[in-house]
């Protein structure tokens, strides 16, 4: 995973609650295309008109938010299925970050997953935010820091599980983790084989 550190760029003003992951890409994109070509189908049926043009009165199509890092949302954002797909397809818009109320369960624990950070913050911060970045002004989003800068207003906190922030920062996901005490892991193995032969089987057995 490419590491979250610090991370400037506009913000998707897309203040839309209960946007569900069958919206965010829809289930047949994931069946036929690879994760890193599914950008131009990531909230289709929002950026789309019916004759397969842009939306010019979607934020994600303004020249401004073109591949912007961050997206401002409303409550139960990622709600739905579980499909890591969504946020494959939000990062091949280049978002890196969601800023939300709130999040679906699964939707926010495969965006650490996948090296997207799911911020918490109240509505009325977001909604200030979005104000704050209406004309395509930049975020900040420090992750060592644990702050959102906007403009020239004070930094805001934002808090986030130590282990995964952890994680982002060194671009792991679980397995990346694990991996980090592989060494002690062998040398587990390798005094349990002795101390516990019966619960080993031979090697190719």
């Amino acid at each position: 995973m490419t590491p979250f550190t610090s991370v400037t760029g506009p913000a998707v003003p897309f203040m839309r609650a209960n946007v569900d992951t069958d919206l965010i890409v829809r289930i047949e994109r994931l069946t036929s295309l690879p994760k890193d070509q599914l950008g131009p189908y990531a909230l289709e049926s929002l950026r789309y008109l019916p004759d397969g043009t842009a939306d010019p009165a979607c934020p994600f199509n303004e020249p401004r938010f073109l591949n912007a890092p961050f997206v401002l949302a409303a409550e139960n954002f990622g709600c739905g299925s579980s499909r890591e797909g969504a946020v494959w397809a939000l990062m091949c818009l280049g978002v890196r970050a969601v800023i939300a109320p709130s999040f679906g369960d699964i939707f926010f624990s495969n965006c650490f997953q996948n090296g997207v950070l799911p911020i918490r913050l109240p509505l009325d911060d977001i909604a200030a935010l979005a104000r704050q970045c209406a004309d395509g002004a930049s975020l900040t989003v420090d992750l060592t820091a644990r702050t959102i800068s906007a403009g020239d207003g004070a930094p805001q906190s934002f808090d986030v599980d130590a282990t995964r922030r952890e994680a982002l920062l060194n671009g792991l996901d679980d397995i990346g983790l694990t991996l980090r005490d592989d060494a002690a892991i062998r040398a587990w193995q390798a005094r349990d084989r002795v101390e516990r032969a019966w619960a080993w089987r031979p090697v190719g057995a």
